[in-house]
């Protein structure tokens, strides 16, 4: 296992510079940390557990609902839109939800809860609902490449198959962030758990290229940006945020 820190768990032991608005490039602020190094710059520092890791990988599949949610608003008012957005969207959650993200929790977290004898029921229904997903993210990116919805079967069809994946998914992911990830630290060894971490890092890596994490939530962004969707501040109810 190298001794230094991944870039990702760099970014994040240092986020209270971001935080600040000292937004250093990568290059310059390896640099700086060559020249300068701090002996204290480990203590109190958190690598990035398995579970964290995965939920903030749901964070992701959070911002692909919201976009999936405008989609199907866009529907019942019979709004044109632009196909390839949705389709784009399908295309994170196929590679980066279901061939990723899934792929980590059938491989390194179900077997072992198995072997543990240790919520095996939820563990067979997420299972489940992964192979029922990936059925729904296939029909939503074909219907999603159809260049106008001419037909109303076909609109009602990718409205019913959007409408299916948000109510399986918002449960899903917060039965296993509730649920599954706080008890696997309880079924494996801390040396095993912090050698996943380092597995699910390279995995990462290796799929997406360095830091494939925040390019993967840069491409959502810029699929919210082409919806209009991105400002955060558009989701506050009016006349109830105000800071007076």
């Amino acid at each position: 296992m190298p001794d230094a820190p991944s870039s990702r768990r760099r970014f994040l032991r240092h986020s209270s510079v971001a935080g600040a608005g000292l937004l250093i490039p990568a290059s310059a602020f390896a640099a700086q940390q060559k020249k300068s190094p701090d002996p204290d710059k480990d203590q109190g520092a958190e690598n990035i557990s398995p579970a964290e890791d995965l939920m903030r990988e749901h964070g992701v599949l959070n911002r692909v609902l919201l976009i999936y949610d405008h989609h199907v608003h866009m529907l019942a008012a019979k709004q044109t839109f632009d196909g390839s957005v949705l389709a784009s969207a399908a295309d994170v959650i196929r590679h980066f939800v279901e061939d990723y993200h899934e792929k980590l929790e059938e491989d390194f977290l179900f077997p072992r809860f198995r072997r543990a004898g240790k919520l095996v029921n939820l563990v067979d229904t997420l299972i489940a609902q992964h192979k029922a997903g990936r059925t729904l993210t296939a029909q939503i990116r074909e219907l999603a490449s159809v260049a106008t919805l001419k037909y109303v079967s076909d609109t009602d069809k990718l409205a019913e198959a959007l409408r299916e994946f948000l109510r399986m998914y918002r449960p899903h992911e917060a039965r296993e962030d509730t649920v599954l990830f706080p008890a696997f630290r309880s079924i494996v060894s801390a040396h095993e758990y912090d050698a996943l971490g380092e597995d699910f890092e390279k995995k990462e890596d290796e799929l997406f290229g360095e830091d494939g994490f925040f390019k993967v939530v840069d491409q959502v962004a810029e699929l919210e940006k082409k919806l209009g969707i991105y400002d955060l501040s558009q989701f506050t109810p009016k006349g109830r945020g105000s800071l007076e």
